[in-house]
């Protein structure tokens, strides 16, 4: 049997991640406990994600051709994570974050250019890219691609998960043709003033499904005048960094379940993020995935 297809559309980024013991003060120099150095970005993690579950991975992303892209290409090619690059043949700045991570915590902080200004345009073999998905995610990033890409999967009837980390100019263009919002606690709709109100717009919007994170909360979710909560589980979190992308590429994954309903697919998907919150690193989770239980409850 194939396995289902996804196609993510959005950011990619080289990662520079360090554990520490406690932030820095000012002009103060520290030693990291560990390092790691590894693809990033909310739609690439999304990507590696839904591979690691054991999906065909598309990522559609403008990189480049800067030495660094090539190190962004190597690690997603090696987590089984297809890559179509929008800005090959051109030499552009890839997005290089700097990340730490608090020991006790899990904790991150990041500093990062992103893409929510790029000119990137969608390469001229997207509707074929697209063709064959089972579910197309965006992130907002490289704003032509997003709605190029939301656009045309929309019309041929694919299912369209919006990952809604922070309000971006480009979403107003995307809201028509999400089929699934999957919001952080933080998303704000303009003039929404905190999350229910936020959920609240989309409906009214027309999005048929509106999911929000709370971390370690419950998630919430919205389905037409439907609302309801699933709980996520309670481990010690040794490391948070990208654990809403790993969320978002488990939502797409279970998504092409058709025998899971909605609070079914949230449970597993919060299991896959909670895996990752409680593993060191950036990709050391994975070999965690087999021991998963994705049996209802």
């Amino acid at each position: 049997m194939t396995p289902p297809r996804g196609v993510f559309v959005g950011l990619a980024t080289l990662d520079v991640i360090h554990r520490i013991a406690a932030p820095p003060a000012v002009n103060q120099k520290i030693t990291s406990s560990a390092q790691f150095v590894a693809a990033g970005g909310p739609a690439a993690n999304a990507a590696v994600t839904f591979a690691a579950l054991g999906g065909q991975a598309v990522l559609v992303t403008a990189l480049g051709d800067e030495p660094v892209a090539d190190l962004v290409r190597a690690d997603l090619a090696r987590h089984g994570v297809e890559v179509h690059d929008a800005a090959a043949g051109t030499v552009r700045p890839v997005p290089v974050s700097a990340v730490s991570v608090v020991e006790t915590t899990g904790d991150r902080s990041v500093v990062s250019l992103d893409a929510v200004a790029s000119e990137a345009t969608p390469p001229p073999d997207l509707d074929d890219v697209l063709g064959g998905a089972d579910v197309v995610l965006v992130d907002g990033h490289h704003p032509r691609l997003a709605r190029a890409a939301a656009e045309s999967a929309s019309r041929t009837g694919r299912r369209v998960v919006v990952d809604a980390g922070r309000w971006k100019p480009v979403m107003a263009d995307l809201v028509p043709w999400a089929s699934d919002m999957v919001c952080s606690a933080d998303f704000r709709t303009p003039g929404s003033d905190d999350a229910e109100t936020t959920a609240s717009s989309l409906i009214d919007d027309g999005v048929p499904t509106v999911v929000t994170t709370h971390g370690g909360d419950p998630i919430r979710w919205r389905v037409g005048t439907e609302s309801g909560a699933v709980d996520v589980p309670a481990v010690t979190a040794v490391d948070t960094l990208g654990a809403g992308d790993v969320f978002h590429g488990a939502y797409a994954w279970f998504s092409t379940d058709g025998e899971s309903n909605l609070t079914d697919r949230l449970a597993r998907s919060a299991r896959v993020a909670a895996l990752r919150c409680s593993v060191v690193g950036p990709w050391s989770w994975i070999e965690h995935v087999p021991s998963l239980d994705f049996r209802k409850r």
